[in-house]
């Protein structure tokens, strides 16, 4: 056997913790082949990078998705039975009460028109107080998120805690992780509870939303959710929604830049588009998603044995020059009049939506930033001084101070500012 396509006897779990989103990029420029062998967790892996590549791992008949995910991702971000761990024509089912649920003009339009109007009514009372961003947009999008699926909140800030402590301590060992458990742990009992009372008749779900769509919802075997599951589910539409506050942060970020600040408090909507793709793309989220072979693969002459973890480089892709000019440089312009390509940005997954495990919830994201974006830009503030960093060394990575706000001034509306 060639040696160079052996599993490495070295398992590099630390160096990936150590060196956070730069660990797979790093390694793949270092070789000229056409993947990188390495050992995590103890199992053989190979990385893969591109949108050949993407196209590669979404197929189902190269890599399936249930069985690559970590317990501990599971009992943190995603969920023990959700939709992500699926394959299949189980999935494929699971998958369209998804798509029902978050894709299309109406569903979008109104998540996003409630979220605007939860954002508008918060930043009125920012005047005189001292704002942390990220603090301040996950509870707007709890509460936005939450009225539009029909799921009633008696402790709106205690939940938008529990939603953040899930994403922040995924991919991380320690006290953040131990936060993201007891937080899916409350909130699965809480969700739980919800879809046993609106089966029973004692809670009420408005008809044609999330809560109701989740509750009666027939799995592919014809059998309701389990309460537990239909909780998971119930927290993969709220979750991910309230995640859009560290892109709400990264635009705080971003618009330290007074051109990209100017040219987006105008009512130019396309401009907010490209503005949204730019902030998922040139900001650190995911750093990789995994998969593993589902039988003996061959990738570019590279033997992938059945049964390897397969890894699809996020961050690296969207940071390679080979897709986009000066990828360390943040260019709304570059997504203006040209939408990505399905398989070029990634930030949330690759392949179709509809068959693969791409995010359903991606048009919201795109939705809520190009909406909520020119918000903030319209908003007159102080940056006083504080740690702007953004350790790639952290995963999920965020802006150290969250992002405070001094002096906040909210513009009139343009009819009474001319009075």
């Amino acid at each position: 056997m060639d040696h160079s396509r052996r599993p490495p006897l070295a398992d590099s779990s630390l160096a990936l913790l150590a060196q956070g989103y730069t660990w797979l990029p790093g390694r793949l420029r270092r070789t000229t082949a056409p993947l990188v062998r390495t050992r995590l967790m103890g199992q053989h892996a190979v990385a893969l990078h591109g949108p050949e590549a993407v196209r590669f791992f979404y197929d189902e008949q190269h890599i399936e998705r249930g069985t690559a995910l970590p317990g501990p991702v599971l009992s943190t971000l995603f969920g023990h039975g959700a939709v992500h761990t699926l394959d299949g024509q189980l999935h494929r089912v699971r998958k369209g009460m998804f798509l029902s649920l978050l894709t299309g003009p109406e569903a979008v339009g109104g998540l996003v028109d409630g979220v605007c109007a939860e954002w508008d009514e918060t930043v009125a009372s920012w005047p005189g107080r001292r704002v942390v961003l990220f603090d301040e947009a996950s509870r707007v999008l709890t509460r936005g998120v939450c009225r539009w699926a029909g799921i009633p909140l008696h402790d709106p800030d205690a939940v938008a805690r529990d939603m953040v402590a899930m994403v922040d301590g995924f991919a991380t060992a320690g006290p953040r992780h131990w936060r993201a458990r007891r937080a899916r742990a409350r909130s699965e009992a809480w969700l739980a509870g919800l879809v046993d009372d609106v089966r029973a008749g004692s809670a009420t779900a408005p008809q044609g939303s999330v809560l109701d769509g989740v509750a009666r919802h027939r799995d592919a075997d014809g059998r309701l959710l389990d309460p537990r599951t239909a909780a998971v589910e119930l927290l993969n539409v709220v979750r991910p929604t309230v995640a859009v506050c560290w892109f709400l942060t990264y635009a705080g970020h971003a618009l330290r830049r007074p051109d990209v600040r100017e040219r987006l408090r105008g009512d130019d909507a396309a401009y907010a588009v490209a503005f949204a793709h730019e902030l998922r793309r040139f900001y650190p989220f995911a750093p990789f998603v995994g998969g593993r072979a589902v039988t003996d693969l061959d990738w570019h002459g590279e033997p992938i044995p059945a049964g390897t973890m397969v890894l699809l480089d996020v961050y690296g892709q969207n940071h390679d020059p080979a897709h986009f000019d000066d990828p360390y440089a943040f260019q709304p312009e570059r997504f203006a009049g040209r939408p990505p390509a399905r398989d070029e940005l990634i930030p949330q997954g690759g392949g179709d939506p509809a068959a693969g495990h791409r995010c359903p919830g991606e048009d919201i994201t795109v939705a809520l930033l190009a909406a909520l974006g020119p918000r903030l830009a319209r908003l007159e503030y102080e940056v006083p001084e504080q740690d702007l960093r953004i350790p790639l060394t952290r995963m999920p990575a965020r802006v150290r101070s969250g992002f405070v706000l001094e002096d906040v001034r909210v513009p009139l509306p343009a009819g009474l500012a001319a009075r």
